[in-house]
C-alpha cells in the first residue's frame, strides 16, 4: 500500500514510517519540523541525540534499499498539503502532525491557541485535501484516551447505547477532556466524524493511551535511526521520566497521590496497531474508534516499579510526591474497554521487569545528556 504519515519525524511517526516501509509498504514522510523547533524554544533535547530527518531517511535507504518520499512543510498550509498528497497519491494516511503535550497547550494563552490551531486547522485542511483528491483513502488518525477524561462509568470505544425517556440510540461516548490540547482532539473527532457523514470519507481513530520505550526493531538498526525520548516536564511521558530519574538518582516525582490511572502501551505495539488500523480499512462512511492501549496503571504504580526495578540493578530509587500541576481527580475510577484491536490480532507486549530493566540501561547510557532542571514541571493548570 502507499501510506502518508503526517508528523513522520516524530517520536510515532518516526517508529511507525520505519515499521511499514520494513514490511513493504510505499512511505511518505509529511512534517514540518517544528517538533524540534518547540524543543529548541523550551531549551530541551531529546535524551536521545537524533539524526536530522534527511539523514535519518538516506540511512534508512543505504540499509534497506527502500526509498520514502519527504515533503516538509506545515499541514496548516493548505497548498502544501494539498500539493504533497496529490503527488503522493495515497492509500492510507496516518495522521500524527500535530502538537501532543497536554503541559505544552497549558503554557499560556499563545500556546493554547497555536495548540488548537495547529491540530484542528491541519485536521481540516487534511478532510478537505481527501474529499477533493482521495476521497478513497483511508484515515489513520491518532486520537487519546484523554478525550474521555475519567468518568465513573466503564469507558467504551467511541460509541455507547443509551436509553432515554422510552428511546435508545448509539451516540460517541461523552467527552471530558482535561487540557487544551485534549479539547484539540475532541473538536478533530468531531470534525472527522461530520466529515464522514456527509462526504462519505472512511476514518479509524485510535485513541491511544500512554505510550513508553523508544526501542523498535527497526531503530534499534543504526545509531542514525534511533528515535526520540522525552523526559522533560512539558514533553516528557511518565514511566520514561521515571526511568531518567532512577538512573542519575533523582528522586522519581509522583504528582498528588498518584492515583491517576491511564491506559499505556509498548511503542511496538504503537506501530503495530496502526498496520492492523491500515490492513483493515473503515467502510466508506464509516468513523471507527479503537482504544490503543494495553495495560492499566496508576502513576504510582508506575514508579513503585521503577524503584523495585532500579532497586535490583543497585540503584537507590526514592519516590517523592509533587504538589500536583494539573486540575484532576488524583482517585477515580477508570476501567476502559479496548478489544477491536486485539480481535484484529494484536499480541500486546506487557510491562514487564526485563523491559523495565531495558528502558533503565538505556537511561542509563545516556545519562550525560540529562539536564536535571528540566525533569521537575513549571506549568501549572491554575
Amino acid at each position: 500500500m502507499r501510506i502518508l504519515i503526517l508528523g513522520g519525524d516524530g517520536y510515532c511517526g518516526w517508529a511507525t514510517a520505519l515499521y511499514l516501509s520494513e514490511r513493504g509498504h510505499e512511505v511518505g514522510i509529511v512534517d514540518s519540523l517544528v517538533r524540534r523547533y518547540w524543543d529548541v524554544t523550551l531549551g530541551v533535547e531529546t535524551l536521545t541525540p537524533i539524526a536530522p530527518i534527511k539523514q535519518r531517511v538516506e540511512r534508512w535507504k543505504q540499509l534497506t534499499g527502500k526509498e520514502m518520499d519527504l515533503y516538509i512543510g506545515d499541514i496548516t498550509d493548505y497548498t502544501f498539503l494539498e500539493s504533497a498528497i496529490r503527488r503522493f497519491a495515497p492509500d492510507s494516511i496516518v495522521h500524527f502532525g500535530e502538537q501532543r503535550s497536554a503541559p505544552y497547550s497549558m503554557i499560556d494563552r499563545e500556546h493554547a491557541v497555536m495548540t488548537q490551531v495547529n491540530n484542528v486547522v491541519g485536521t481540516l485542511n487534511l478532510l478537505y485535501a481527501m474529499h477533493d483528491h482521495c476521497p478513497d483513502c483511508h484515515l489513520v488518525k491518532l486520537g487519546t484516551m484523554g478525550e474521555y477524561g475519567t468518568p465513573n462509568i466503564d469507558i467504551e470505544e467511541g460509541y455507547i447505547t443509551i436509553q432515554h425517556n422510552g428511546r435508545e440510540d448509539r451516540l460517541p461516548f461523552p467527552k471530558q477532556p482535561g487540557s487544551f490540547y485534549h479539547l484539540s482532539k475532541v473538536h478533530d473527532s468531531h470534525n472527522i466524524h461530520f466529515a464522514c457523514r456527509i462526504w462519505g470519507i472512511r476514518a479509524t481513530d485510535l485513541n491511544q493511551g500512554v505510550v513508553y520505550g523508544v526501542s523498535t526493531h527497526e531503530t534499534d538498526r543504526d545509531e542514525a535511526l534511533v528515535n526520540r525520548l522525552d523526559y522533560d516536564g512539558v514533553f516528557g511521558t511518565a514511566l520514561n521520566r521515571f526511568c531518567i530519574q532512577a538512573a542519575i538518582g533523582h528522586p522519581i516525582t509522583v504528582y498528588g497521590k498518584g492515583g491517576q490511572t491511564r491506559g499505556f502501551l509498548d511503542i511496538r505495539d504503537t506501530v503495530r496497531c496502526v498496520e492492523l488500523a491500515v490492513l483493515n480499512p473503515a467502510d466508506r462512511g464509516e468513523f471507527r474508534v479503537f482504544n490503543q492501549f494495553t495495560e492499566q496503571f496508576s502513576v504510582l504504580d508506575l514508579a513503585l516499579m521503577v524503584q523495585k526495578a532500579g532497586a535490583e540493578m543497585g540503584l537507590n530509587v526514592e519516590v517523592r510526591h509533587l504538589e500536583n500541576p494539573r486540575v484532576e481527580k488524583e482517585e477515580h475510577y477508570f476501567n476502559a474497554k479496548n478489544t477491536q484491536l486485539r480481535s484484529l490480532g494484536l499480541e500486546p507486549h506487557c510491562l514487564s521487569n526485563s523491559l523495565l530493566d531495558s528502558l533503565l540501561h538505556f537511561a542509563i547510557r545516556y545519562r550525560d545528556r540529562v539536564d536535571e532542571k528540566q525533569i521537575l514541571p513549571h506549568v501549572s493548570w491554575r
